[in-house]
């Protein structure tokens, strides 16, 4: 699994400290490191000679973006880069499994419903590729790596943008040969149809533990890829003419990764439920041995003239174990899709120590006050995001819902309900979820389906309390089914009436928006919402907030356009419904920025459109022609915001004019993705992979940075704390 470091192999790359080698190839080599946190990482790195060739960094930097694009569920998330160093390299999260060919050769081909699972799988992450027109070009065993969650893609340093020749020559065969496609090994351009070929390829590798065109000299098997027919002999019979389709000569008679999925599997079951009892004992002793690797260094070759001994490497303390719902796993980084969780909920560890960092700002030794590791939310649809509710912060993520004391990062408790995210809200004290009703679990396509029930959750416990409401005429368990916020004992609830689907929405459904007084449980009024397009899985909500006597959400329409529209909360009654030009829907899946009089807009030009109307207050496109502004948030009758290129600006909310900029020139790598943090005396924003605070006083100056895997950030006003997610891990730093 690893190697001792060479007596050259540098002590630390970046903020990492090298704890092994995990592999070295032409381009470079790979790394087990660790944060002074003791987070783990995979570190792959350029060799210096090929350095400073512009086509080598090109095609380095190329790597890096296209494991950003496949992402950390179907891939090895990358969590820290820097493409521009002397020796360019990029961090990923440690992923705990075996490549396929290891796996093949410890269990043997895989039974049918294992190749079925990996091979649909394999299809999501191909298709997230190819949805940004990236092309992997190398898919093989040894690159996907099988884990108790999901295969994940690995090793993209050939992948290019589809169509782009600006990296290899055309006529010169560029990948592995037992697994290339026929127009890859002519030479000639390799689409997403070759991925599927090559994809195939692999499949027939799982189940019969060789390659389709056998074994061999590279020109023997460039050959018979371009010209022999496949060997699919001990392919199990019902996939002989699904993967014979893939294997076509021809690119544009193959099929879609889309259509391939469907053919595989249905969805069903946990993936880890497919696997073999062996290969998932093999995955288990990865997770704990990732903790027994101690530093070792090579010595110097005697014929080398020593200079200096090589420093010892401290083994970091072993990271927290965690169990979740009753079964325990060891994690190692941000390698598994679980809860880190301490043992027993409420005895997480304790803070953190602070120290003080040197650089250009100041910069704690450990970047966060308290850092624990989680897993994505158990369904993608929408991404996870943490809420404050009273000292708490709350978040959907592995198995379910999870509380934590803010202060501390202690766990206060983690259930294995599956929650959804979409599921969950609260208005700053109280936490109300959608609950499943008794015998639903298993039987969701009962005809008529089953009531929709809300219920508090108790906040020492993280158990649901008895349902205070329950409404017959709607289908409880439409997965759609959306708590779309809560604010003055009121609950604002989306939800459907018709046959329950795992497609997505069904076009013979008929969906509602309605509004329930908390302490009654009494339904105050219902409204239509138009038809959903048949299988779609966006949902209608992206945001909503309460102001100004108007429930004031952020829409998404079937055409993929985002609308404002603002309801009188007494009656449920549209006022004002407004297209917001030029917005997609994911950058403002978040709550609305609002005060009594305006709704803020950002993501692109920052406007305010007025709660009464919602007509136009003003916008930044007359003062700022073209510049574009990330998520805005209200503060004191003031609005702020990053700017892209320039930094945070702080406007007046009656009438937009500039009121506070950053100074100090570090703005231009503003973040616009997320709305600024406001402390009592800083502004939080993320550049790159650091957090800055910046004084929001007259002098608008930088005046301290941490270290953070974050992406979402947010205010715990009563513990003091921003509260960062993001690299599978949830993280508290100083709010001041």
């Amino acid at each position: 699994m690893s190697s001792p470091l060479t007596h050259d192999d540098p002590e630390t790359i970046g903020p990492y400290r090298l704890v092994a080698r995990l592999g070295s190839g032409g381009m470079g080599t790979v790394y087990l490191a660790r944060t002074a946190g003791g987070r783990t990482v995979a570190l792959k790195t350029m060799h210096a000679h090929i350095a400073s060739d512009p086509a080598s960094r090109s095609r380095f930097r190329l790597e890096t973006d296209a494991a950003r694009v496949v992402g950390e569920r179907f891939g090895a998330g990358v969590v820290d880069a820097d493409p521009r160093a002397e020796t360019p390299w990029f961090a990923t999260e440690y992923v705990l499994g075996p490549p396929l060919d290891e796996a093949v050769d410890l269990c043997g081909p895989l039974p049918e419903a294992s190749v079925r699972a990996l091979g649909a799988a394999l299809c999501g992450a191909l298709g997230q590729l190819h949805a940004s027109d990236v092309v992997h070009r190398d898919l093989k065993p040894s690159n996907v790596l099988v884990t108790a969650y999901g295969p994940k893609v690995i090793d993209f340093g050939i992948a290019r943008a589809a169509g782009d020749a600006h990296l290899t020559r055309i006529g010169v065969a560029v990948g592995t040969p037992a697994f290339m496609s026929p127009e890859q090994a002519g030479g000639q351009e390799h689409s997403a149809a070759g991925d599927v070929f090559a994809l195939a390829g692999l499949l027939v590798f799982a189940a019969t533990g060789r390659p389709p065109f056998g074994h061999g000299q590279a020109a023997d098997l460039i050959y018979r890829v371009q010209y022999a027919e496949p060997d699919l002999t001990g392919v199990p019979d019902s996939l002989v003419p699904v993967l014979a389709q893939c294997l076509d000569k021809n690119p544009f008679r193959r099929p879609t990764t889309d259509w391939l999925a469907a053919r595989l599997h249905d969805g069903t079951g946990e993936f880890a439920d497919h696997l073999p009892d062996v290969l998932l004992a093999d995955i288990a002793r990865r997770a704990s041995e990732v903790w027994q690797i101690t530093p070792r260094r090579l010595p110097r070759p005697p014929e080398e003239e020593h200079t200096a001994a090589p420093t010892a490497v401290a083994r970091p303390s072993r990271r927290r174990l965690l169990v979740f719902g009753g079964a325990a796993l060891a994690v190692a980084g941000a390698g598994a899709a679980a809860w880190a969780w301490s043992a027993r909920a409420g005895t997480g560890p304790a803070p953190r120590p602070t120290g003080s960092g040197s650089g250009r700002l100041p910069r704690k030794k450990l970047d966060s006050v308290w850092q624990i590791q989680v897993a994505g939310p158990p369904d993608d649809t929408v991404p996870a995001r943490p809420l404050v509710v009273g000292d708490l912060v709350v978040l959907v993520a592995g198995k379910g819902l999870g509380g934590i004391v803010a202060e501390t990062g202690h766990i206060r408790f983690a259930s294995d309900r599956m929650e959804n995210t979409w599921q969950v809200a609260t208005d700053g004290e109280r936490l109300i979820r959608l609950v499943q009703a008794d015998g639903s679990a298993h039987n969701a396509g009962k005809p008529g389906g089953f009531p929709l029930l809300l219920a508090s959750v108790d906040l020492a416990t993280g158990k649901a309390a008895e349902p205070f409401a329950e409404f017959t005429d709607v289908n409880g368990v439409l997965d759609q089914n959306q708590l779309v916020c809560t604010a003055d004992g009121v609950a604002y609830v989306a939800a459907g009436r018709g046959t329950y689907s795992i497609d997505g929405f069904l076009a013979s459904q008929t969906w509602y928006l309605f509004a329930v007084d908390i302490s009654s449980g009494k339904r105050l009024w219902t409204t239509p919402l138009p038809a959903r397009r048949e299988g779609s899985r966006r949902l209608y909500f992206l945001g909503a907030a309460v102001a100004g006597g108007r429930l004031v959400t952020l829409q998404e329409a079937n055409d993929g356009t985002v609308r404002a529209v603002a309801r009188d909360t007494r009656s449920g009654a549209v006022r004002w419904d407004r297209p917001l030009d030029g917005v997609r829907p994911d950058p403002v899946r978040r709550p609305p920025a609002v005060d009594e009089d305006h709704l803020y807009v950002g993501c692109g030009p920052l406007r305010a459109l007025r709660l009464s109307d919602g007509e136009v207050a003003w916008d930044t496109a007359s003062e700022h022609p073209g510049a574009t502004y990330g998520p805005p948030v209200v503060k004191d009758d003031f609005v702020y915001a990053a700017r892209k290129g320039h930094g945070l600006v702080g406007l007046s909310g009656t009438g937009g004019a500039v009121m506070w900029e950053e100074r100090g020139g570090q703005g231009a790598a503003a973040d616009v993705t997320d709305p600024p943090v406001i402390g009592p005396k800083y502004m939080y924003n993320k550049r790159g992979s650091e957090l800055w605070a910046i004084a929001w006083n007259s002098t608008g100056a930088p005046v301290r940075s941490f270290r953070t895997t974050g992406e979402v950030f947010i205010a715990h006003e009563a513990s003091a704390h921003v509260i960062a997610l993001g690299g599978r891990f949830l993280a508290a730093f100083p709010l001041q």
